[in-house]
């Protein structure tokens, strides 16, 4: 099981990133459909760089360092030491905190989009997939962290 969530997280991130994430219908004649990465390189072509690293730092770098951590923690981690092991630990939670900003900030243009009547807006599958992915990681971190403290107990216990 763990191995298939190691594999499924990073690839329905990659589909979260590259996907369209939500539908824009102007005037019923003009639709856009972005990506989270086309996204990020029109905010940098506009000449919108904070924004854009923002961003870019907040659903990708974030997420992509969040899953490389529990990578590591589930396959070399356990073989580490205890004072090492917890460093990793320890880098995971911070990263989670950030990994779902992305989400609710695209919620928040669908309903300012739908509010103000600019234009009708309506989630793409790049979105539930960047959630999935977020959600896979957090499970992934949980068993990996179960497993970890069940090989400490029957260490412990000398079985």
């Amino acid at each position: 099981m763990l191995s298939l969530l190691l594999f499924a997280g990073p690839f329905f991130l990659a589909l979260g990133l590259t996907m369209p994430l939500v539908r824009f219908e102007k005037l019923y004649f003009f639709e856009e459909t972005p990506s989270l990465l086309q996204i990020i390189v029109t905010l940098w072509q506009d000449a919108n760089f904070t924004l854009a690293t923002l961003v870019a730092l907040f659903s990708a770098v974030f997420p992509i360092a969040k899953m490389l951590t529990v990578a590591y923690e589930a396959t070399v981690g356990s073989l580490e030491t205890k004072r090492q092991n917890s460093r990793i630990a320890r880098l995971i939670p911070l990263l989670s905190k950030w990994s779902m900003m992305d989400v609710m900030l695209v919620a928040l243009v669908i309903v300012a989009a739908k509010t103000s009547g600019v234009a009708d807006a309506f989630t793409q599958p790049g979105l539930w997939f960047y959630a999935l992915s977020a959600l896979v990681v957090t499970l992934t971190h949980y068993l990996v962290q179960r497993r970890s403290a069940a090989v400490r107990h029957t260490i412990a216990s000398g079985d």
